[in-house]
């Protein structure tokens, strides 16, 4: 029985799989649309205080994607590292610039992660809407969860 849940171990590469080849839809989509972004950015340059706006947020999206992509990449790139690669192969340079050494270091980055992508949406909102009633909702509820994420976050130290 203790082989079978040792070997259990293995179906976390369903997770790695999944983490990676999203991570790989995430990156070559960013680069489809900065290809488009660029070519129609070449053939209609902004003229305006608006078109500058309007292209800010395009390029703040694919910044927010491809932080979630990354998130991803990390995603895969621990899981495999906590429950798959042998015990000696601790010394991964990808996972060192992130400090994780465990699953709890996982869920840290995860955290952090997650607010710096909660930021970059409501600055997408603020550049979008600008000062609107509403900028200032999403701003307070980001601000929260922030908050929240960043307790947590020290409470898990």
């Amino acid at each position: 029985m203790e082989k079978i849940f040792q070997n259990s171990r293995f179906l976390v590469i369903i997770a790695v799989i999944t983490a990676a080849l999203s991570a790989l839809l995430v990156y070559v989509s960013c680069i489809n649309i900065v290809f488009n972004i660029v070519k129609i950015t070449i053939f209609n340059l902004p003229d305006s205080a608006k078109g500058g706006k309007e292209l800010i947020v395009e390029l703040l999206k694919i910044l927010d994607l491809l932080l979630i992509g990354i998130t991803l990449q990390v995603i895969a790139i621990s899981l495999y590292r906590l429950f798959i690669a042998p015990p000696k192969s601790n010394e991964i340079q990808f996972l060192a610039a992130f400090h994780i050494k465990d699953f709890h270091d996982l869920k840290i980055t995860l955290v952090q992660v997650t607010s710096v992508v909660l930021v970059i949406v409501f600055l997408e909102h603020a550049v979008e809407f600008g000062g609107a009633l509403e900028t200032l909702y999403l701003g307070i509820a980001t601000a929260v969860v922030i908050a929240a994420s960043t307790f947590a976050w020290r409470s898990m130290k």
